[in-house]
């Protein structure tokens, strides 16, 4: 039997995983990081993507829009600014969201209102590059969603 590390997804709304893995895949503060059973300490910020847990053959994958990254040799803890089900990612919401934050960024009238629409767009180009990334894996694998 494969040696597995606990992994648990946690947002401010709700648990979404919980569960034991082989590999984690997330995008952490320098760059995206795999993380094995027995992986060393560390902490780290998580950019907006995807998070890849991948358990024997399947592979479930969930969007985290920042967050924190604590890796343990025997557990992983992502504890989510906000966080979905990459299945329940939607293309139309994102394209919208991108064009509001574009829209806020122009209109800004001070550095903490340009900031919050530069958060808002740097998310939802995140989550527009997580469905291109889901849609090209499911289409390699032979299937569609």
């Amino acid at each position: 039997m494969a040696a597995t590390i606990q992994v648990d997804i946690v947002s401010a709304e709700q648990q979404l995983f919980s569960g034991k893995a082989n590999e984690v895949f997330a995008l952490a503060a320098e760059g995206e990081v795999g993380i094995l059973p027995h992986h060393t300490q560390f902490l780290s910020t998580l950019k907006p993507g995807l998070v890849r847990i991948v358990s024997g053959d399947e592979e479930e994958h969930f969007f985290v829009a920042g967050g924190v990254l604590e890796v343990q040799p025997e557990v992983v803890t992502i504890l989510a600014d906000s966080a979905l089900r990459a299945e329940d990612l939607d293309e139309a919401r994102a394209l919208e969201a991108k064009q509001r934050a574009e829209e806020a960024m122009q209109k800004a009238q001070s550095e903490v209102d340009f900031a919050k629409a530069e958060s808002e767009l740097a998310e939802a180009v995140a989550q527009l590059e997580a469905i291109t990334k889901l849609r090209e894996r499911l289409s390699k694998q032979g299937l569609t969603h």
